[in-house]
């Protein structure tokens, strides 16, 4: 499976699994907690959830889903920013450990910018790694500037990841956002990999189609290994469906080659000119 590495130098799975709207409808408790455990299975290491995913739900169906499993998983919430005081990172990280039934998180990130300070927020965090409540920490929903503003914070080049909206349909990112990532060594997660209102334009694409044909595999394969073929990226698509999660995996496995890439360019053309960050 493609890998990716953090500032630190540890190294995940190119692909993980994402929660969001997870663990909301109890009729589907059950499939969502195996499709976890089957993704664990299959090495898909990386768990994403969120103190607003659910107000908490998804955190407690993360829970059962680790339970006995917790040393395979590498662990991600995320902080609100209204949440994102000093005194208030430390208490909404508390919850979610306590949501989550573990003692440490291996990354927490700052949902997205609100009004606190990043100066007060980045303190808690590195509060929290004193503590061992979490190994590392990092942000989503950042832009360019956003994340040149992190970096003359003291401490803020510690951050290990930036999580943005990113696929096929949602470029944007490419024109100076990663360039910027890349240089400073943080990796990107993608989150809504396959897209969300607008993935029929994805799945139903010609070319999509043509190259899911020609390697055996389905048309969301392909649009998630498109995700990881650059090496900075880290996916977690969600999957309430073990047959899905195993999908996914497999994903992992597909190179896509020069002319493939050049083909999708050309159905889906990547930025020309600096693109606001998009998110959902």
């Amino acid at each position: 499976m493609k890998m990716i590495t953090l500032p630190d130098g540890t190294k995940l799975p190119a692909i993980g699994q994402g929660t969001w709207y997870m663990g909301d409808e109890d009729a589907k408790r059950h499939d969502e907690i195996q499709a976890l455990r089957t993704g664990i299975d299959q090495n898909l290491q990386v768990i994403d959830t969120a103190e607003m995913y659910g107000d908490g739900k998804s955190e407690r169906l993360v829970q059962e889903a680790i339970a006995n499993r917790r040393e395979k998983v590498f662990l991600i919430s995320k902080v609100l920013p209204t949440n994102a005081s000093f005194d208030d990172v430390l208490a909404a990280c508390d919850r979610s450990l306590d949501r989550l039934g573990t003692d440490y998180l291996d990354l927490y990130l700052l949902h997205w910018r609100g009004s606190i300070p990043l100066q007060e927020t980045v303190a808690a965090f590195e509060e929290l790694k004193r503590q061992g409540k979490i190994k590392r920490w990092g942000v989503s929903n950042f832009d360019t500037d956003d994340m040149k503003e992190l970096w003359e914070v003291e401490n803020g080049r510690n951050c290990a990841v930036n999580q943005v909206l990113y696929n096929l349909t949602v470029r944007g990112i490419e024109y100076d956002l990663m360039p910027w990532l890349h240089d400073k060594g943080v990796p990107v997660m993608a989150y809504c990999p396959l897209a969300q209102g607008d993935r029929e334009e994805i799945l139903q694409n010609d070319v999509v189609r043509e190259l899911a044909g020609m390697y055996d595999v389905s048309v969301s394969q392909i649009a998630l290994a498109w995700t990881i073929q650059s090496g900075q990226v880290l996916s977690i698509p969600k999957a309430g469906q073990a047959a899905h999660v195993m999908e996914n995996a497999k994903a992992a496995d597909i190179i896509l080659t020069k002319e493939d890439m050049q083909k999708l360019n050309k159905e889906f053309p990547p930025p020309t000119s600096k693109v606001p960050l998009e998110v959902v």
